[in-house]
């Protein structure tokens, strides 16, 4: 980690320079461990018992490991022409075996670790993994590896026979290296020198250990039960701590006045119902009534509206704004892309029809059922930018729809009354604050996400909100049939092909997905014409230039992938440049024999504003029935033409990031058909394939993404609060736990919403909110 800047954070640094010298402190912070605190959190990731090893075939070449095995021989002999002296040691679990090497100039000279062990003794080993240089021995070895004896328990001894906790280790600090310095901390310690924020009798109804006898169990337990018990405590003071952060956060919103905005009977929102072509489901109209009394109160509504994919989230959105715009307010959308932005623009005006008169005075005119939906985006030219301005300054434009160019310093409103911001976790706090305080008052607020979200994961994430949850899809809607299809296989994806000609003959338009851009290579390339190879050189095609906008990203970097963090996959060694890219499928899609004749377009997040808007414009329009793209188009294009998704390296996706690419298809009558074609992987990547192959449902996939993935993965490691808060809790496994936190959470914050009566726990929960871990309790 390099050196910090802030004053603060050094003085961190210097905490453990002080109490164990500048070189272990140095290798701690290759853990990010820089403060007491910090470490006394850092829990062992397991326990190892007496004789108990650990198996030796799991770990890849390359990867760093800890081993506790058994050494079965142990032997030296001089090498390189006297000039050395080798070691070599066997270490077994009884079914694999992994060797050690070590060099030194003099048998003398060998490591007192390595020369003190014994055969058949027990032993710590931690190194880098690599292939046996020495024929006739293990296949696998560690060279130079640090290594520690586990004591022998004497007659009588209980010392040797306790537990020995495993740390998360890297290169420079070996398990026992944080555990010495955790001994250093915990051995002086006393109850008094730990503040618990949990109250004592709440701690007595669920059986829990005092704070400070859970940070001695939990690093040097005396049985595995005590280690057992230690992190049940330290999980519920955990979710604790965040529930009574969430449940005053929650109390504190009531606090706050807003400018209630009631149904006005004959206004737009009557007259879009009177107008819409189809019925709402059950769900829209529920979901519709608890926005509408929100949006009702005095105080500031904060909403979460999750849903199915094309379970009808738009038309909910655009009725609470509709109420609020009827009651004399303005709404304003915040979308995380300009492609969406302009979905939702298109959208909104499609749904309002003679409503979205360009020419109504909106605000001006609340006689009127009529109002204007202005855009702005970044990417927009001066004159278009200065009358979106001024529709949104004046009142003009009920609705205004936006990218981060909402934010600007010079937009204003009028009389902000309702923000909705969709996909909400591709914003920052900040960003989303920065348009609340373009009110006069706290406008109410609507948060809307594509992606189900478990209900554990809503309590852990989500507790200071209210949740709204849409499951049922509009009548009519077609299956889409998904199938999993091995990229090995050639005749396969002559079919799959095939089917995606078929689909274009219909009447039909195809994605394809791959999860990087690629390089550009430089040159003018353009996406595949009628008759024409991807990117050949001086090409035109409708999806427009292939060419970076800005520099060119290297493979494999969060720009090369859209943004999108990628599955870790199991089993499979393949560099993430690697992966199938967008500018290097496009051409060989050109010349499949299936595919000749076909328009072939690209879309990416390096593109200029202008060629993704005209990609996205003829693939709607049919000019290009095939768009090549990243998942740019995994949220909200809606074009109900498509009818069939090939996602290429499927297996490198998360379920519910799958099930929203697959959302993109069979939006209209016609149903759709899903490929996903992985070209290796473990038994979990095909098991997560089948799984998403078998069920349509976000929700049970959600579940099921969140079980293989960890929730850390799923939410996204800088968001979810992981990282810096949550060691040891589990949103699966203890959705229990976390609903009893909950309950006990407000207790407290009824009786003492400021925690006057519970200065510890105050000061836990102050910690838990610094503008740091900000991001974590503020994601609506």
């Amino acid at each position: 980690m390099p050196a910090a800047k802030d004053p603060a954070l050094n003085s961190e640094r210097s905490e453990l320079e002080r109490l164990f010298g500048k070189r272990l402190a140095a290798d701690l912070a290759t853990l990010d461990l820089h403060t007491v605190d910090g470490l006394l959190h850092h829990y062992p990731r397991r326990y190892v018992e007496h004789e108990q090893v650990t198996p030796l075939s799991r770990g890849r070449i390359d990867e760093d490991v800890t081993y506790v095995a058994r050494v079965s021989s142990k032997e030296g002999r001089v090498v390189r022409g006297g000039t050395m002296y080798l070691t070599t040691i066997v270490f077994t679990d009884g079914t694999t075996d992994v060797g050690a090497t070590f060099f030194s100039k003099t048998e003398h000279k060998v490591n007192k670790y390595v020369k003190e062990l014994k055969v058949g003794q027990y032993a710590m080993v931690a190194g880098k993994l690599s292939r046996s240089k020495f024929a006739g021995g293990p296949a696998r070895e560690l060279v130079h590896p640090d290594v520690r004896p586990l004591p022998t328990p004497a007659a009588g001894s209980t010392e040797a026979a306790k537990p020995v906790p495993i740390y998360p280790a890297t290169k420079k600090c070996p398990s026992w290296k944080t555990e010495h310095a955790l001994r250093t901390i915990i051995d002086p310690l006393q109850p008094g020198d730990v503040a618990d924020p949990i109250p004592g009798e709440l701690r007595a109804e669920h059986g829990l250990m005092s704070l400070h006898d859970a940070l001695r169990h939990v690093h040097q337990p005396a049985t595995i039960n005590h280690a057992h018990q230690a992190r049940h405590t330290l999980r519920f003071h955990e979710a604790f701590v965040l529930q009574t952060a969430l449940a005053r956060r929650r109390l504190d919103a009531r606090r706050f006045d807003a400018d209630p905005r009631p149904p006005v009977a004959g206004g737009l929102l009557d007259a879009l119902d009177a107008q819409l072509p189809f019925t709402l489901t059950a769900a829209q109209r529920e979901v519709a009534a608890e926005l509408g009394d929100d949006l009702a109160g005095a105080h500031p509504m904060q909403r979460l509206l999750q849903g199915e994919v094309g379970s009808g989230k738009t038309v909910v959105a655009l009725r609470a704004m509709l109420q609020v715009v009827d009651a004399g307010g303005q709404a304003a959308l915040l979308a995380p892309t300009e492609v969406l932005a302009q979905q939702h623009a298109r959208s909104i005006e499609a749904l309002l029809g003679p409503l979205a008169d360009p020419m109504a005075a909106g605000l001006l005119r609340p006689d009127a059922p009529r109002t204007r939906v202005a855009l702005l985006t970044g990417s927009m030219g001066a004159a278009p930018r200065r009358a979106a301005l001024l529709a949104a300054a004046s009142g003009e434009a009920g609705i205004v729809v936006g990218t981060h160019a909402l934010l600007g310093e010079h937009v204003q409103f009028a009389d902000l009354g309702l923000v909705v911001v969709d996909e909400q976790h591709r914003f920052g706090v900040e960003q989303r604050d920065v348009l609340r305080t373009k009110a006069a008052k706290v406008p109410h607020t609507l948060v809307m996400t594509a992606t189900p979200i478990p209900r554990s994961v809503a309590m852990t994430v989500f507790g200071d909100v209210d949740t709204s949850t849409m499951r049922e899809l509009p009548a009519g809607r077609a299956p889409v049939a998904t199938h999993v299809v091995s990229q090995n296989r050639p005749g396969w994806m002559e079919r799959v092909w095939a089917r995606v000609a078929e689909a274009v003959a219909a009447g039909g338009r195809a994605y394809v997905v791959a999860p990087r851009i690629g390089e550009d290579g430089g040159g003018p390339a353009g996406s595949a014409g009628a008759a024409g190879s991807a990117g050949a050189a001086g090409s035109t095609g409708a999806a427009g230039s292939t060419r970076a906008a800005g520099s060119t990203r290297s493979a494999g970097s969060a720009g090369d992938t859209d943004g999108v963090d990628l599955v870790t996959e199991e089993g499979a060694e393949k560099a993430a440049s690697d992966l199938i890219a967008v500018l290097e499928l496009a051409p060989q899609l050109a010349a499949e024999p299936a595919l000749a004749g076909i328009g072939i377009g690209i879309l990416h997040g390096r593109l200029a504003p202008e060629e993704k808007n005209r990609a996205m414009a003829d693939f709607s329009s049919g000019t290009v029935p095939i768009l090549v793209s990243t998942t740019v188009i995994e949220v909200g294009v809606d074009v109900p033409e498509a009818t069939v998704m090939v996602v290429m390296d499927a297996n490198f996706f998360g379920l519910s990031q799958l099930h929203q690419l697959r959302g993109r298809i069979g939006r209209g009558d016609r149903g759709g058909t899903c490929f996903v074609v992985a070209r290796s992987g473990g038994q979990v990547s095909k098991q997560r394939l089948d799984t998403f192959a078998g069920t349509n449902d976000g929700f049970a996939l959600a579940e099921a993404d969140l079980a293989y993935r960890g929730e850390g993965d799923v939410l996204g490691r800088s968001q979810s609060g992981r990282d810096s808060s949550l060691k040891l809790l589990r949103v699966i496994e203890d959705a229990d736990l976390i609903e009893a936190a909950r309950v006990a959470a407000w207790a407290i914050i009824e009786s003492d919403p400021d925690l006057a009566a519970h200065p510890a726990l105050a000061r836990a929960t102050l910690t838990l909110i610094d503008p740091d871990k900000e991001e974590f309790l503020d994601r609506a």
